[in-house]
């Protein structure tokens, strides 16, 4: 089972459709989850707003771990964080190192086929990020071609970047190291999360800009291995409750300024 889970894992990550057979839970992740009294949620840890170490705490904090620690709650569970590159976050669910991932983590079809997910807690887009100095005019992912684009190492963002002819795409393990290499003009351009940009020119020294939208908008949902219906059912109550309470909305106003909870806005 171990072999099957690790071929999946590696599919999805480098944004391969493959359909493989599912295992056979003895028990629901809801019933395992109780029985150890904690929820294993995996999370980036260098992503903010989404997930970071506070500077002055060196605590875990952020929108998701907000979010988390809300379902965790909920669930009357103890949310036990799992700080994972995010190159390795999906396989961490896969191997059954952590019971899910909250870490914005974009729904897309080809995750769907290894991966159960929520429904969505958050919507953003992509969104390029130049230098403040830059004077080329990008309205699209094609106007890079012949140039040098960073993304985050099996993210979304780099499947989207390698599907454009032309351009040199370069992948970072965190996201950090990225922008750094774009300030020191290493690379052209960065690709990201529209939310991450916004929050980042008000409290980043880096001398860098935000540049268009591009591609549609984007679901994030909490990730979690397939064959489980009673966690997902609860999840997803504690969601739809959390929006219609309001919670989900004051957490995103909180750490992004608008309300990014809800597909219209």
């Amino acid at each position: 089972m171990a072999g099957w889970r690790l071929v999946r894992a590696l599919a999805v990550t480098m944004g391969m459709t493959v359909v493989l057979p599912q295992p056979l839970h003895a028990a629901d992740l809801m019933s395992e989850t109780r029985a150890r009294g904690a929820l294993r949620i995996a999370v980036e840890g260098t992503y903010p707003p989404f997930n970071f170490k506070d500077p002055k705490t060196g605590h875990l904090t952020g929108y998701d771990i907000e979010v988390a620690r809300l379902v965790a709650t909920r669930l009357k569970l103890r949310p036990q964080f799992v700080p994972t590159e995010w190159s390795a976050i999906l396989p961490a669910v896969s191997s059954g190192k952590v019971d899910a991932a909250i870490s914005q983590v974009i729904i897309t079809p080809e995750r769907e086929q290894a991966y159960d997910f929520s429904i969505p807690y958050t919507y953003s887009s992509f969104q390029l990020i130049v230098r403040k100095n830059e004077r080329a005019n990008y309205r699209s992912l094609a106007d890079l071609k012949g140039r040098k684009l960073g993304v985050r190492e099996g993210s979304v963002f780099e499947q989207q970047a390698k599907a454009v002819p032309g351009i040199e795409v370069r992948s970072y393990p965190a996201v950090p190291e990225n922008l750094q290499d774009l300030a020191f003009g290493r690379i052209d351009a960065s690709l990201d999360d529209s939310l991450m940009v916004n929050y980042l020119l008000k409290n980043s020294e880096l001398p860098i800009k935000a540049g268009p939208r591009v591609g549609q908008l984007a679901r994030i949902g909490v990730a979690f291995g397939k064959g489980n219906p009673r966690f997902k059912a609860a999840v997803d109550k504690v969601l739809t409750d959390a929006r219609a309470d309001g919670t989900l909305r004051r957490l995103s106003l909180k750490w992004f300024g608008i309300d990014a909870s809800s597909a219209t806005r």
